[in-house]
């Protein structure tokens, strides 16, 4: 019986994970799970997996947790110190699905651990992808990635050499705004970016999905975990998502993953690495999908692409600011504060307002994302003026 953590077990990753663990009794023993503040629904997924500890990062919700536990051996905590313990807790594999810069300090304290760690935040690797790496280095622990994208191009290239890669290829859904005019975007609603047309996702992600920050965090992402170089990497629409990214060879051959829009695909992938599992879901018919199209991106309607190139060759502090940044953005475009077509040109004058040193430890890179997020704060308070 194998040992897991799951850290972000409430959200659409985690859901996704324990619906496979559940699949497989008797394979898997719960070590951690965490959630932001939904105590009962915590609470219930601890009960039902005799998690050892139950932690939400919103020690507000710490008294109704500890309530709904009551009469189990199941250990509740709350606050930041307690999900950085939690992550530190033994396991063979912790799953790392906070989202946003919360999941920073947890996934940097599972890596410490030397052991596997499913990465499902992006935006710990973009905030502090040279410190993080140098940490898996130090540390000897895997890095197993687990967003669509990065575990197709983790598939493909199983068995190769850097070396021999001529090419990376993301895809990108394009999100549901990928046919809209310039001017029908001035006018998107949160309601009509938060629908994605293939993928099921939490607001946030759907947004970035629909100003395509989404992919531009992943090319940053991608920069670190598969290091062949920015010139090297692609982002291509490919608005069926059956192909999920691309490595092509200096030889010709280019070899894609493909696989139905759920992630539970890719979280098998990482549950049952270096192995296989089953999963429930229906094979892929190409026949009944028909056709696969590709367009190039449309960095003029969406500009987001280019601004995280250009933020991934600044490298440095910039990306974290530029996490921050969009984080900030986003959280007002869904309370109806900014306009969609604002989010990017509000992250690019934080890049411009704010270019910290070089971030040389974790401590770093939080102080430089508070700092951000203040910045983009008071960007924020002159674009809505």
């Amino acid at each position: 019986m194998r040992a897991i953590s799951v850290l972000g077990a409430t959200g659409s990753i985690g859901a996704s994970t324990l619906d496979l663990i559940r699949r497989q009794p008797g394979q898997w023993r719960i070590v951690a799970l965490t959630a932001n503040g939904n105590a009962s629904e915590l609470a219930k997924l601890a009960r039902e997996f005799a998690a050892e500890i139950a932690v939400v990062a919103d020690e507000a919700a710490l008294p109704a947790l500890r309530e709904a536990l009551a009469g189990t051996n199941i250990h509740a905590a709350g606050g930041e110190a307690a999900l950085v313990e939690a992550a530190s807790r033994p396991a063979d594999l912790t799953v790392a699905a906070i989202v946003g810069c919360a999941g920073l300090a947890p996934t940097m304290a599972a890596i410490e651990q030397g052991r596997c760690v499913a990465l499902a935040n992006k935006e710990a690797l973009v905030a502090a992808g040279e410190v993080m790496t140098a940490a898996v280095a130090r540390t000897g622990a895997t890095l197993l990635p687990t967003d669509s994208e990065h575990n197709a191009i983790f598939q493909c290239l199983a068995g190769n050499s850097y070396d021999h890669v001529r090419s990376i290829t993301l895809t990108a859904s394009g999100g549901p705004f990928r046919d809209w005019t310039l001017e029908q975007l001035h006018t998107a609603t949160p309601a009509q970016a938060v629908k994605h047309p293939n993928w099921s996702m939490g607001a946030k992600i759907s947004v970035d999905s629909a100003t395509m920050f989404n992919k531009g965090l992943e090319l940053i992402e991608a920069h670190h975990l598969f290091p062949v170089g920015l010139d090297r990497l692609k982002i291509i629409v490919h608005p069926q998502s059956v192909i999920h990214s691309m490595v092509e060879y200096r030889d010709g051959s280019t070899l894609a993953q493909l696989g139905p829009s759920d992630m539970r695909v890719p979280i098998a992938s990482c549950l049952a690495w270096p192995q296989r599992m089953e999963t429930p879901l229906a094979p892929l018919d190409l026949a009944a999908i028909g056709e696969l199209t590709f367009r190039a991106p449309d960095e003029e309607r969406f500009p987001a692409t280019r601004i995280c190139r250009a933020t991934a060759e600044a490298g440095g502090a910039a990306p974290a600011v530029l996490n921050a940044a969009n984080e900030v953005a986003v959280a007002a475009f869904l309370d109806g504060k900014l306009a969609f077509t604002r989010i990017a040109v509000m992250v690019e004058q934080v890049l411009a307002r704010y270019a910290p040193p070089k971030p040389a430890s974790l401590a770093d890179v939080m102080a430089i994302d508070a700092a951000a997020r203040a910045e983009a704060r008071s960007v924020l308070e002159l674009v809505t003026q």
